[in-house]
């Protein structure tokens, strides 16, 4: 069994002058240890598809589940990263930032919330700043607390929201290698939203390209880890990702 079953869902929400549909009959399946990449132009409903994943609003039609349970709302079982600098809370350590939801969570004690929260930033390489305060800290480092934060809930899957598109191209590269370390560490889930078909390429090991406004399923890419810049086979399938997502609206002009 799949750990997430998304089955052909629609996601609509209102705005003040119209209800916009988001996706369209989306379907696919994550399983354990997957590096699957909702992938993208801007308005493809990627985002949506995400917070609707994370719980935070109901599919019009279709259904989603995680370890065969329907998900109604949000759950320890998913945790989320955004590209936002500002998750961490300001008045709280880059410790008490990631000791926090273990706390909230109440199933472990202090003593042991806090042995786990300094076991996750030593993973993301934050020891040295463990007492500091996110104002102290670069947007790289704050992206790498929140992952330690949500790390260490130790999820079914981690929801990351395009988490490194706000940082410079060598502090982007740096994060995506120390997410995949992080991953050949613990072979955690990980569903990743992005617009990049670079970082898609780079972090996934499994494409799902989506088409613009509402976002339809265009096609699956899969065995996307066993390419390489060396032998140009990740350029070849760059381009490829390229012509599937683009080619209809090249052809238009």
């Amino acid at each position: 069994m799949a750990l997430l079953d998304v089955s052909s869902v629609t996601l609509r929400y209102k705005t003040s002058s119209a209800v916009v549909t988001a996706t369209e009959k989306v379907s696919f399946t994550v399983d354990r240890s997957d590096r699957f990449v909702l992938l993208g132009p801007s308005g493809c409903g990627k985002s949506t598809l995400l917070k609707a994943v994370g719980g935070y609003m109901s599919p019009s039609d279709g259904r989603m589940t995680i370890n065969g349970r329907e998900i109604h709302g949000p759950g320890a079982d998913r945790m989320m990263i955004f590209q936002e600098f500002d998750q961490l809370l300001p008045w709280k350590s880059v410790l008490a930032n990631v000791m926090f939801p273990l706390l909230t969570a109440r199933k472990l004690s202090r003593k042991d919330a806090e042995a786990k929260a300094r076991a996750y930033i030593e993973k993301v390489g934050l020891t040295r700043v463990v007492d500091a305060y996110p104002h102290t800290l670069s947007g790289g480092m704050k992206q790498r607390v929140a992952i330690a934060r949500g790390m260490a809930m130790e999820p079914d899957i981690l929801l990351m929201d395009e988490p490194f598109a706000a940082l410079d191209a060598l502090t982007r590269r740096t994060c995506q290698d120390e997410l995949l370390q992080l991953w050949s560490e613990t072979k955690f889930t990980v569903l990743f939203v992005t617009h990049s078909i670079a970082e898609a390429i780079r972090i996934g090991n499994r494409i799902l390209l989506l088409s613009p406004h509402p976002g339809r399923v265009k096609a699956e890419v899969i065995d996307v880890d066993k390419v390489s810049n060396e032998d140009g086979s990740a350029g070849r399938l760059e381009k490829e990702i390229h012509d599937l997502l683009f080619a209809s609206e090249e052809t238009a002009h």
